[in-house]
Order: C-alpha cells, then sequence, then structure tokens
C-alpha cells in the first residue's frame, strides 16, 4: 500500500518559521556592514570586521552543534545535567582557546601569517577581544533552545531571534551615533550584546521547561549513556563537521593577503557573503524540515525533494535578480553603503555565487537523508573534501593564474560545495535504493 502522501502546503509552513530564522540572522552582516561603511575609514575597518567575525566564527564553532545535541539527548534529569555539564567544559576550553589567541605574541604571529596591514591587525584584535563573550553566550543559548525544540516550542527560537536582532540594532545604533569607536569595534559589540541578550531571553524563555525536566527520572540502565565519554563520542563528529565547514572562512581570509588587491577584497568579502547568505539562509533552514517530515522509511522524500528544487530554483533566481541587474547598485552602494569603486569590486565575486544557493539546498537535502538514516560519516568526509577543494583551487587560481582575491574566492567556494554534492551523491543513492528495494520486499 502507498504511504500518505506529504502536501507541498504541509511542507511549506513547517518551513516558514524556520526560514524567517535562518533569514533574520542573515540579515545581520549587512546591517553592521553597512554601518561600518558610514563610519570613518570604512575599508579597514570592513576588512578588519571580517577578519575578526571570522576568527569568533572558526573558535566558537565547536559549541554550534549543542542545539542539535541537547534536542536529541536532553529528556529527562539525568541527561540535562549531564549535557549541562559537558556544556560547560566545552565552552571553558574555547573561551581559554580564544583568549590565548589573543595573547598579543600569538596574536601577531597570526596576523603576520595572514599578511594582515598594521591597521587592520590592530583593529581586527580589538574587535576578538570585544567578542570574547560570543562563545559562552552562544553555547548556552544553543543548549537551551535545543530544550524548546524538542519540546515543540519552535516559535520561541524565531522570538529569540528577533530579540537578538532588535539588541544588535540598538547597540550598533546607539554606539555609531553617541560614540567615537572604529567601525570595526561598533560591529563586534553589537554582535556581542546581541547574543549575551539572546541568552538571558533564552533562559528566561526555558524557565518552567527546566523544572519539569529535572522532575524526569531515567532507567538505570540507561545511565551509561550520560557517561563523559559516551557523550564525548556522540558530540565530536558534530562538532567536527561543523569546525571543518567553518574553516572555509578562515582559509578564505588567508589567502586573500596573497591575491591581488587584498584589502579591497577583505573589505567586500563580508558584504559579498552577507547577501549570498540571505539566499544560501534556504538550504540551510530546509535541513531540519527534511529530517523531521521524510517519514520512518523516508517514504515522503518524493515530495521534498520535488520541493527542495523548487526552493533552490527561487533561491538562484533571487539571488541572479539582484547581482545581474542594477539591483546590485542599490544593495551595495545604496544599502551596503560601499563606495562606487567597491561596488564595481563587488559584481564579479557575486556573479559568480549566482548557483550557489542550488548546491546548497541540494547538499542539505542530502545530509538530511543521511543523518535520517543514521549514516553521518558520510557528511564528515564530504566536508573534508570540500574544505580541501577550496584551499586547492584558492592557491591554484592565486598564484598559478594571478586572479583577483574576491574572485578567486567565490571560484573556489563554488567549486568546494560542487565536490561536497558530488560526494555525498553516491551514499544517499545508496540509502534510498536501500529504501526502495525494502518496499519492494514489503
Amino acid at each position: 500500500m502507498n504511504p500518505p502522501s506529504l502536501a507541498y502546503r504541509s511542507i511549506f509552513f513547517f518551513w516558514l518559521p524556520l526560514a524567517g530564522t535562518w533569514l533574520m540572522m542573515a540579515a545581520e552582516g549587512p546591517y553592521l556592514a553597512a554601518v561600518i561603511a558610514r563610519l570613518p575609514d570604512p575599508t579597514p575597518n570592513l576588512a578588519a570586521f571580517g577578519v575578526a567575525f571570522a576568527f569568533a566564527i572558526i573558535i566558537e564553532s565547536p559549541v554550534i552543534m549543542l542545539m542539535s545535541a541537547s534536542t536529541a539527548l536532553v529528556e529527562d534529569g539525568p541527561s540535562y545535567r549531564a549535557l549541562r555539564r559537558f556544556a560547560i567544559w566545552l565552552t571553558a576550553i574555547v573561551t581559554a582557546f580564544q583568549i590565548v589567541v589573543l595573547l598579543p605574541p600569538v596574536f601577531d604571529l597570526i596576523a603576520r601569517g595572514l599578511a594582515l596591514p598594521d591597521d587592520v591587525t590592530r583593529l581586527t584584535h580589538g574587535g576578538l577581544l570585544i567578542l570574547l563573550p560570543w562563545p559562552a553566550a552562544i553555547a548556552y543559548r544553543r543548549f537551551r533552545q535545543g530544550l524548546l525544540i524538542s519540546n515543540h516550542q519552535t516559535r520561541r527560537v524565531a522570538y529569540g531571534t528577533l530579540i537578538r536582532l532588535a539588541a544588535m540594532s540598538a547597540t550598533g545604533f546607539a554606539a555609531f551615533r553617541y560614540t567615537s569607536l572604529p567601525g570595526a569595534y561598533v560591529g563586534a559589540l553589537a554582535l556581542s550584546v546581541a547574543v549575551m541578550i539572546e541568552a538571558v531571553a533564552s533562559r528566561v524563555m526555558t524557565h518552567r521547561l527546566v523544572p519539569e525536566l529535572l522532575n524526569r527520572p531515567r532507567a538505570a540502565e540507561r545511565m551509561t549513556e550520560l557517561s563523559m565519554p559516551a557523550i564525548t563520542r556522540f558530540y565530536t563528529p558534530l562538532a567536527l563537521t561543523t569546525l571543518l565547514a567553518l574553516s572555509v572562512q578562515p582559509i578564505v581570509t588567508f589567502f586573500m593577503g596573497q591575491a591581488r588587491f587584498p584589502l579591497e577584497s577583505l573589505a567586500v568579502l563580508p558584504v559579498v557573503h552577507g547577501l549570498t547568505f540571505i539566499f544560501r539562509a534556504m538550504g540551510l533552514s530546509f535541513l531540519e524540515v527534511a529530517i523531521a517530515l521524510l517519514g520512518r522509511q523516508r517514504e515522503h522524500f518524493v515530495p521534498l525533494r520535488n520541493f527542495a528544487a523548487g526552493l533552490a530554483v527561487l533561491a538562484c533566481a533571487g539571488l541572479s535578480a539582484i547581482a545581474f541587474t542594477p539591483l546590485a547598485d542599490v544593495w551595495f552602494n545604496t544599502i551596503s553603503g560601499l563606495s562606487m569603486t567597491l561596488t564595481a569590486f563587488s559584481l564579479l565575486p557575486t556573479r559568480l555565487m549566482a548557483p550557489f544557493p542550488i548546491l546548497s539546498v541540494t547538499m542539505h537535502t542530502q545530509r538530511a537523508v543521511l543523518v535520517h538514516a543514521h549514516r553521518t560519516r558520510p557528511i564528515t568526509t564530504a566536508t573534508i573534501a570540500e574544505v580541501v577543494a577550496v584551499g586547492g583551487v584558492l592557491a591554484l587560481t592565486i598564484h598559478q593564474f594571478d586572479l583577483v582575491g574576491a574572485v578567486a574566492a567565490s571560484v573556489a567556494i563554488l567549486a568546494g560545495r560542487l565536490v561536497a554534492v558530488a560526494w555525498l551523491w553516491p551514499y544517499c543513492r545508496s540509502v534510498l535504493s536501500e529504501d526502495r528495494a525494502a518496499t519492494h520486499v514489503d
């Protein structure tokens, strides 16, 4: 007997709140870039903010998957306490690592390796220092948001994002209006304050859930699942995949210092990234949708695949409508505040990234199938292949073909994602073939 069909309307309304959350987060980068671009010395400050943000992202990457871990593991008092203890240790390690990076001898060594100009180095160090609370705040709020998701209160996650955006906007505007801080510091301060306020909001939103969890008992035979080694084994692949994926941005930053027009490339890449992220967010938001709606035997794969295809085409069309029309000048110059010189510099990198939303939706659909089938190792190996491809293409395009840095970055990022999609393809096909075979046997 055929399984009941999954209506596209159901998929759409399930996906919409998650997409809204990602789109709200996607607005952060362009907003802060626009603020920095309107402050004195925009080019070095945009470059420094981009580098500091890249450092902060890679440093805090091990804590990002705490939301997934919390959603999957926390179901009673013992599991809550065990994962909270793990999260505290993880946060302490990550924060300590950021402090080490901030030590002047260490940071100066890194800056020389990146070939950063002296003014960008100084601004980057200050921005990263302001971002020191980031790992702890993000770890705490993602741990708490996982509790909301597992208890079917996902709308509150979106509320938290709204609160963060409001806090970021208020902080950025106040620093812009009433202080003489450099633009890179204004951006970093807005981000730090915003995530700390969102962390507080997540605690308020879960204040009734936690006592309920603490009162739930756990069977004695399941307590071994909560040992520190067991949780570490569960969490390490998740953290590794995120760490590898987020390492792309620092790799790109490293190569920009060796390319033609390094300062201009560093200045425009955060703005280009912010624009493309708006459309890539559609793929990011679809991951949880597909995992949740595939069905026990992945019987709803076909309607989800069709929905994903439409989503990918729309996202690509949206980005292309900006990249290849006069709307590009509106976005980069009028909205983002770039000079006409930097606006012209941004056009080719953005146009090269136009197909990227298609690859983003495709890859996250593939990941959803593999996660649903509990075959997560290929996801990590595909990410390794993607990172290696990005580094290799950057080295080739910069050192052999002498491309402008921002153009080389777009080519490399696109090539890396193509490698990841191709890598995952046979694994997904194997899972779906097994599903079809099982259906025929039944």
